[in-house]
């Protein structure tokens, strides 16, 4: 139990360690973007706000991942983290929608940024990003690993802004800046639309994509003492915690309480080795009224 407070006390600790070297650059970078007349740089400094925010969400919900069911939330406080993948996204498509506009006006006028200050930037921020990989990689979470990839791409970005400012040292190419920031604005984008399709097929209660709903019901068909399955439902929690009710009508050979129990055991074992995290099986017999709803 020790072992496992400490360990989570780190993991804790090493996005809370991202997070603030991640948002205090991510105001050099508006700064300095400012200062070295780039809208790739504040574009990348978009980016780099809307991954602080959130690893802020993820140090906050590694904190209470553990919180349980109360008298608000009989599943618990797992869902929250949707919400803020919502307004994260929103955040994100506003800041995009700003730097395309300036980007698009850039092309009509075109003025030549500080590539100097740019290159400063760009090394900084291959450091810093680098640095908060680093940490997170030491880590055990599923919080951190996905959180450690997306700053990998973010590290990536600098190399370009670098090598962009390196090229606009020794040549007069001031379309290069807009330019990178678009390309950096429509990845920002396309990042955004993926979140928010997997955000929305959680909340709306779609089946998660890495279940088989067929496989599942053969899995459930074909276990012993099972004649028929209905009303099956499969939905996600958060996009990690799966859950999955059915109503399962037994045969003639299941018929004392034993069995029943049994039954169900058997069944959810098999269900739970294949990713169901919360499996609620109902009972039912031949010739038995569904009630409720079943479909």
């Amino acid at each position: 139990m020790v072992h496992k407070h400490n360990q989570e006390y780190k993991n804790g600790k090493n996005i809370k360690i991202a997070f603030f070297l991640n948002f205090f650059f991510s105001i050099i970078e508006f700064i300095g973007g400012y200062f070295t007349n780039s809208v790739a740089i504040l574009s990348d400094a978009l980016h780099d706000l809307g991954d602080s925010f959130s690893l802020l969400l993820a140090w906050y919900f590694q904190k209470v991942s553990g919180k349980t069911r109360d008298k608000k939330y009989s599943y618990g406080y797992k869902r929250f983290s949707l919400l803020g993948a919502l307004i994260n996204s929103v955040i994100l498509l506003v800041g995009s929608g700003f730097i395309l506009h300036e980007s698009i006006l850039r092309f009509s006028h075109p003025q030549q940024p500080f590539a100097e200050g740019m290159i400063l930037l760009a090394v900084l921020g291959i450091f810093i990003n680098g640095l908060a990989v680093f940490r997170l990689k030491q880590g055990d979470s599923i919080n951190e690993k996905v959180v450690s990839l997306h700053l990998l791409e973010d590290v990536l970005g600098w190399v370009a802004v670098l090598l962009v400012s390196v090229i606009m040292l020794f040549v007069n190419a001031p379309f290069l800046d807009p330019l990178l920031s678009i390309g950096i604005a429509c990845f920002i984008l396309y990042n955004v639309y993926k979140n928010l399709r997997s955000t929305f097929k959680v909340i709306l209660q779609g089946i998660p994509e890495n279940i088989d709903e067929e496989e599942i019901k053969k899995t459930i068909q074909n276990t012993e003492g099972v004649m028929s399955i209905h009303d099956l439902h499969i939905w996600s929690m958060d996009g990690e915690y799966i859950i999955l009710t059915a109503h399962i009508v037994a045969n003639s050979s299941i018929q004392t309480r034993q069995q029943t129990d049994n039954l169900k055991a058997l069944v959810k074992e098999k269900l739970i080795s294949q990713g169901i995290h919360h499996p609620t099986i109902e009972i039912e017999y031949e010739n038995s009224t569904c009630i409720g709803g079943c479909c």
